[in-house]
């Protein structure tokens, strides 16, 4: 398993600085993460950081509370693909899932997923706030729209991640649909249980402690593929 492959590193805090997010994307180039995850202000910064490279510039759409219109998360999402990124993670209205207005969820979800013109759309469903049923519809919801991947949590709700929610996310997703685990990853036991319960992208802020741990434990050769900070003997 390359680890790095499943990385989408982020910087989601509200004070994150230019330097911050310089580092993010150096960090990201150096071990060849998947994507970085920005607010959208920081768009243009990463997209130029990391020309010429294989990594994505992620973003968020109603972060985090998911609580806009659809018109606002569609011009969101409109505006963060005119400044660059490729990858957009939206959070859904938790409180017309509550109500069980399915038909609002769908609608903003084939929206948003229309207007970035193909790229890669992730559908934050904030697992924290929802029971198994409501878990099970949602994702029956993701298949029914054919976006790209399903998102566990925002990091700001009271619990992340965690593999029984994966677990049972994967057993009714479809073939197309892909899952990304995020929020409290934080050590490699952790990010290797999301993805042996079925996770294909972790969201974390603890990329380079993974990569570091991964490779210590895992490459600790002359031939290692990482460009990692390990000291081979």
């Amino acid at each position: 398993m390359e680890l790095n492959s499943y990385i989408d590193h982020t910087n989601l805090k509200a004070t994150a600085t230019l330097k911050d997010i310089e580092k993010l994307c150096e960090e990201a180039k150096k071990y060849h993460f998947a994507s970085v995850c920005v607010h959208p202000y920081y768009i243009p910064l990463a997209k130029e950081l990391l020309k010429g490279s294989q990594v994505e510039v992620g973003t968020v759409i109603g972060f985090p509370l998911g609580a806009n219109t659809k018109e606002v998360k569609v011009f969101e999402a409109i505006n963060a693909m005119d400044a660059g990124a490729t990858e957009f993670d939206m959070v859904i209205n938790l409180s017309a899932l509550k109500n069980k207005d399915y038909r609002y969820i769908k609608e903003e979800i084939e929206e948003v997923r229309d207007a970035i013109d193909g790229h890669t759309l992730k559908v934050i469903i904030e697992t924290c706030y929802l029971d198994a049923k409501e878990i099970k519809k949602m994702t029956e919801i993701c298949n029914e729209t054919f976006v790209n991947f399903i998102k566990t949590s925002t990091g700001f709700g009271p619990k992340g991640a965690t593999v029984e929610d994966v677990e049972l996310i994967n057993k009714y997703r479809s073939g197309v649909l892909e899952i990304k685990a995020s929020g409290g990853i934080q050590d490699i036991k952790a990010a290797e249980a999301l993805i042996e319960a079925g996770a294909t992208r972790i969201g974390t802020s603890h990329g380079v402690e993974l990569m570091q741990v991964d490779c210590h434990c895992h490459h600790h050769d002359k031939n290692c593929k990482h460009e990692c900070d390990c000291h081979h003997e």
